[in-house]
């Protein structure tokens, strides 16, 4: 591990990126370029502390994990993501569990879609990244933990009584529900020795009667879903279509919603992209 190469190489990553850049307010009274340390900690689900220790060139090891949130966190590249990996002593090779870590050009694609909304799903279900549209017409997912941001976790065992939103109508609800079921035990077979994905399977066998019987019969077919109605609490029910791209070397997906153009969805987006992911509650 070369501490001192790692500390500046950390240091002027954080310094080449804006907050904008990672969906950050700016804020008034920034004095330093980029990002601020704490900011870079709480993107990599590290303690602010043990980032600080890392760019002074007096921290531990990080292990292959935390490699990982750093390169989420600072949006490096293949080559500098590997270069970040060498400095920790640690040689990137074959990951044992899903990808978490975005393609830059990927990012860049969602933000250059103002009027289509996008996610990024790993292997697992796991919401990895999305674009402001997404937010409003599906979840802000910014202040929610990963647990929360795992689609087909919140398909089988989340309350039905919580308020939620992703509402589908309940056909769609269902069809999204038996496609991931049936991806999850096709990514399960690909990483047989990931806990993180023996733990969601085995949560979702003990919560579920249902996910457990799709379990069992052992079908990896996934149903294509061309199209989606979501029952939004604002602006009500919106249908779009939905396509899904393949990002094959990190094994994840791209999932875009689009709208017929001159059609009642396209308004609706629209309207969706002016009020953002604002409430507009009415006290009780």
């Amino acid at each position: 591990m070369d501490r001192r190469e790692l500390a500046g190489f950390l240091r002027s990553r954080r310094e080449g990126i804006t907050p904008a850049d990672v969906g950050l307010p700016a804020g008034p009274r920034r004095r330093t370029p980029g990002l601020r340390r704490e900011e870079v900690a709480q993107l990599a689900y590290i303690s602010t502390e043990y980032y600080t220790r890392l760019e002074q060139a007096r921290g531990p090891r990080p292990s292959r994990e935390v490699l990982a949130g750093l390169a989420r966190a600072l949006r490096l590249s293949d080559p500098e993501r590997d270069h970040l990996h060498h400095l920790a002593g640690a040689p990137p090779g074959s990951p044992s569990g899903p990808s978490r870590e975005v393609p830059r050009s990927i990012l860049d694609l969602l933000r250059r879609l103002p009027h289509t909304a996008a996610i990024v799903l790993s292997a697992t279900y796991e919401v990895i990244a999305w674009n402001d549209l997404a937010a409003a017409l599906l979840e802000d997912f910014s202040p929610l933990s990963r647990p929360e941001r795992n689609l087909v976790r919140r398909a089988y065992l989340a309350p039905q009584s919580r308020e939620r939103r992703l509402l589908y109508d309940p056909f769609d609800a269902e069809a999204f529900a038996r496609t991931a079921a049936r991806r999850l035990r096709a990514a399960a077979a690909r990483y047989p020795d990931d806990p993180e994905v023996a733990t969601l399977v085995s949560e979702l066998l003990a919560g579920s009667a249902e996910f457990a019987r799709l379990w069992a019969a052992h079908d990896v077919r996934a149903e294509p879903a061309l199209r989606k109605t979501i029952n939004h609490p604002l602006i009500g029910r919106i249908t779009v279509n939905c396509d899904v791209l393949d990002v094959t070397d990190r094994d994840q997906q791209v999932v875009i919603y689009t709208a017929e153009p001159g059609s009642p969805a396209e308004e609706a987006l629209r309207l969706l992209s002016v009020i953002g992911t604002q409430r507009m509650d009415v006290p009780g």
